[in-house]
Parts: structure tokens; sequence; C-alpha cells
């Protein structure tokens, strides 16, 4: 075909995007409607499919330009609508990806979540029995000598320094959660030791300050944050067993394939836990050392796991079929 039959009998179909572009330059894409949109789009491809040709053909340089600026204007409109930016991902990400992720994970979280209750019910109960217990269970520098309530142990400061205990408290709890992850590369067994090391400090230093009388305070301390923080643990657990499972149970994967695919699987779990431990850091630095009664720190706690269990067990869920997360018994792992 010759050049100018090439342009006679396509530039009405330019001319139509053209103007499709002017108009969403105006008056924005979403104005056009679904098939201004669809139309749009049509035009669009159309137009690569022309650029292309014209350039193997060799046509004329200022026709080539023109298609060129042509497309480009195009592109920004068609892609503009589904690329998504910063805040779109985020909301994919906490309102689809983590909590499918989350429920696609939930045996080795709650085989995590299991060791942690067997570990701090039998420190309570062995702590309880006998007081002396707790020095071999736990270091002995991490051991108070009780002699208040944990409420007036810990929270004791000036409120002003909140923001600084938040600050704290956050980058603790993450390095505690990080380690929980990464010792899957261990196959699991330092993040067997980091579970069954919380479980085992909870347990003992409730036992402790309840043979002291203030067990109901050290319950009503904890709660504020303590259902964010404990289940954030739990999860990051979660995820080393899972980074551990790749290596360990590859299944009719390749082991490396398997470790692979864990890994982008933990880091998804991984990524809400940072969130949430930021928040449940925050809620320590500022709501758990006020002065409330107990009832008020539980009622805190409670309400806290009432938005946070339904979150992670139904978030989403309409798409789990179409998310394509594959699970552990999926993947043969």
């Amino acid at each position: 075909m010759s050049e100018r039959g090439f342009i006679q009998r396509r530039r009405p179909l330019w001319d139509a995007l053209d103007t499709l572009i002017r108009s969403a330059n105006a008056r924005g894409v979403r104005r056009l409607g679904p098939d201004g949109v669809e139309q749009l789009a049509l035009l669009y491809r159309s137009a690569t499919s022309d650029l292309a040709a014209a350039q193997s053909r060799n046509y004329e340089t200022r026709l080539v330009g023109y298609l060129n600026r042509l497309v480009a204007r195009a592109h920004a409109h068609v892609y503009a609508g589904t690329a998504n930016g910063g805040w779109s991902r985020m909301t994919t990400f906490f309102l689809r990806s983590f909590p499918q992720e989350v429920r696609a994970s939930r045996g080795p979280i709650l085989a995590c979540a299991a060791l942690f209750v067997l570990a701090s019910l039998l420190a309570y109960v062995l702590v309880r029995l006998a007081p002396l217990d707790v020095y071999a269970l736990l270091p002995a520098g991490e051991i108070p000598t009780v002699t208040r309530s944990l409420h007036d142990s810990n929270f004791g400061f000036d409120h002003d320094f909140a923001p600084v205990m938040s600050a704290m408290i956050i980058t603790n709890n993450i390095q505690v959660a990080a380690l929980a992850f990464a010792g899957g590369m261990s196959c699991g067994l330092l993040t067997f030791w980091a579970v069954l090391n919380n479980g085992l400090m909870l347990g003992g230093l409730g036992a402790l300050f309840a043979s002291k009388g203030f067990g109901l305070d050290f319950l009503a301390t904890i709660a504020p944050h303590g259902v964010l923080e404990l289940t954030a643990i739990q999860i990051a657990g979660g995820a080393g067993f899972l980074l551990a499972s790749g290596f360990l149970l590859p299944g009719r994967l390749r082991r490396v394939d398997a470790l692979k695919l864990c890994a982008r699987r933990a880091s998804v779990l991984v990524l809400g836990v940072a969130a949430m431990l930021v928040l449940a850091g925050m809620i320590e630095g500022f709501i758990t050392p006020l002065r409330t009664p107990p009832v008020v720190r539980l009622s805190i706690g409670a309400l806290t796991a009432l938005g946070l269990f339904p979150y992670l067990l139904f978030t989403g869920r309409s798409r789990d079929s179409k998310a394509g997360t594959q699970s552990v018994v999926d993947t043969g792992l």
C-alpha cells in the first residue's frame, strides 16, 4: 500500500482518536463513559499498529512522528485509569492481599498460635505452683522484682515522652517479628524458639504478677495493644514456618521454586505484620499508659479483637477464589 493510500484509509480513525484524547484532556477519561473508554482503547491499539506499519515501511518521517505523538497522548489516558497508584496499591493490599494470605496460610499461623498458647499455659502453671521456676524458664535479666502492678512498673513515665516510648516499642516489636520470620531460613528452628520464648515470657510473667496479687492488672495492661501485637507475632511466626516449608517440604515443585513461592507469600504476611505492629505500638505508647480502670483497658482490648478478627477472617473473602493465592496444600508443600 502506498503512503498516500495508507493515510487516506486510516486518517478517519486517527482523527477519531484525536477527538477522544482532546475530550479526555478537557473533561477527564471518566466523562467519556464506558463506550467512549472502550473506543479509546480500541483506537489506541489501532494507532499503535499503524505506527508499527509506518515504521516498517519507511514512510515519511513527519507521518511517523505524528503517529508516535498520537500514540503517546492516547497511552497516557488508556493506562492512567488502570495503573494502580500508591494509595490504590495500599488499599488493595490491606483489603485483599493481606487478609487473603492470612487465611491461605492459616496452617502455619495456627501452628504458631498453638505453640504460643501451650508455652504460655505451661509457664503460667509451673510458676504459679512454684514461683522460683520462673528462673528456669526465663533469662534472669527479663525477670522483674514485682513490688507493684505492671501498669505502674511499665508506664510510670511522663506522657510527654509517649511519642518516644511508642517509637521504641514499635522498633522492639518489629525486631521480634523479624526474628520470627527470618528464623524460617534456619528450617524454622529459630522461629520455633522465638515463638516458644515469647509464650514462656507471657505466661511466666503473668503468673509472677498474679502471685503478688496483680493478675487482673497484668491482663488489663496487656489487653489494649496485646491483641494486635500477639496476633502479629503469630502471623510473623507463620510466615517463618511458611518459608521453612519451601525448603523442607517442596512437594511437586523444585526446592528453589517452592522457596521462591513461599518467600513471596511470606513477604505479604510480613508487610501486614509491620502495619499491625505500628498500630499496636501507637496504642501501647499513647493509650495503654492512661490511668484508666482495668475494665476500661480490657474493653479496649475487646474492641480491637472485634475489629481485627473479622477483618482477617472475612475481608476480601468474595475474591478469594479469583485472587490466585496458592495455599500450602495447593502447591503440594
